[in-house]
């Protein structure tokens, strides 16, 4: 459903009334009991400035944020371009919002990439880094998307761009982190490396670099799944829905499956297409979006309306995929895990 701010206390109305008659939506009702002012915004688009719209949720309402905002001097034909050096100043009022929406024990997944600027790249996202840390984010992990099929080129001095962040803040410590929803298959490989075990195998053998990590190779034996690594190896979407920077389902479903349960809340303030909307939708989670362009609201309305009609399979077997990820380890016993 896509609305304007003018129009959202007609969508209240609605929603109320349908909350008597959709199973959905009164289990909706029963976990938001405590913020009605919320329901009018699930699984809905409202097209605006974020930075407007924003203010208009409640507080500690939602328990993802997951997004790829409009790089610097990129897409100006889509969002207008922000420059390099005004993009921190444009932000951070908006992080500002972001941290005010986001529960204590919620998750900020930001996905972006550094542009080239006189031949060097700008140093733009590190200083939003800083800013962000000095609003009182914490910059909890940093995850590298691998994108597969990136464009081929040459440039005198770089080799082309196959990556790019994922930054992971957070409110606290002691965040919600589902890390078993994401584990991948160990594979083949395990059947003749734990056949015969050597006396180190059997014991747990330290870096012989003193870096405090270890293993236990003998720990791996009867696991069928492991812990993935922070670099998610997943191609970008070919088809562009329409939209000009288009991320694949697979990745805002990966972090929505790594950070939320099945009835969470996730918004995402430059929703697009609806790209992460599509990912709510197959892993059984509420969505609220932003969007100033009315001609992405349409594409998204549409992209939304077909899912509902024709579901797809959840995409949880194939973010399994060994593919996905360059290597499967088992947790060590010094990796801080967080537990909501």
């Amino acid at each position: 459903m896509i609305v304007t701010m003018r129009a959202r206390l007609g969508v209240r109305k609605r929603r109320e009334k349908q909350v008597s008659h959709d199973g959905a939506s009164t289990k909706t009702s029963r976990r938001m009991a405590h913020q009605p002012a919320l329901i009018p915004y699930l699984d809905t688009i409202m097209q605006g400035d974020c930075a407007e719209v924003l203010t208009s949720l409640p507080a500690q309402s939602v328990d993802l944020i997951v997004t790829s905002p409009p790089y610097a001097d990129n897409r100006s034909g889509s969002y207008g371009g922000v420059k390099p050096d005004r993009y921190v100043a444009w932000f951070a009022p908006i992080a500002l919002e972001l941290r005010r929406v986001l529960k204590p024990s919620g998750s900020f997944v930001l996905n972006i990439k550094e542009r080239v600027v006189n031949g060097e790249r700008h140093t733009y996202v590190i200083e939003l880094i800083v800013e962000l840390r000095r609003q009182g984010w914490l910059w909890t992990e940093e995850y590298c998307w691998h994108k597969k099929n990136c464009y081929p080129g040459w440039w005198p001095n770089r080799f082309r761009d196959a990556w790019e962040r994922c930054l992971h803040f957070t409110l606290r410590r002691d965040f919600r982190m589902c890390q078993k929803a994401v584990m991948v298959p160990m594979g083949d490989w395990r059947y003749s490396r734990l056949r015969r075990l050597s006396e180190t195998d059997q014991r747990r053998d330290n870096s012989r670099v003193q870096s405090g990590f270890g293993k236990k190779i003998a720990n791996w034996i009867g696991r069928e799944k492991a812990y993935p690594t922070n670099v998610l190896h997943m191609a970008t979407e070919c088809g562009n829905k329409g939209h000009s920077a288009v991320f694949p389902v697979d990745l805002p479903a990966w972090f929505i499956r790594l950070f939320t349960q099945a009835g969470d809340i996730v918004l995402d303030p430059f929703m697009g297409s609806g790209t992460t909307a599509i990912a709510c939708l197959r892993t059984q989670r509420h969505f609220i979006g932003v969007e100033q362009s009315s001609e992405y609201c349409r594409i998204a309305r549409e992209r939304i309306g077909k899912e509902r009609n024709h579901p797809q399979t959840d995409v949880a077997a194939r973010v399994e995929r060994d593919d996905l990820f360059s290597e499967s380890w088992p947790e060590t016993s010094n990796t801080l895990s967080s537990k909501a």
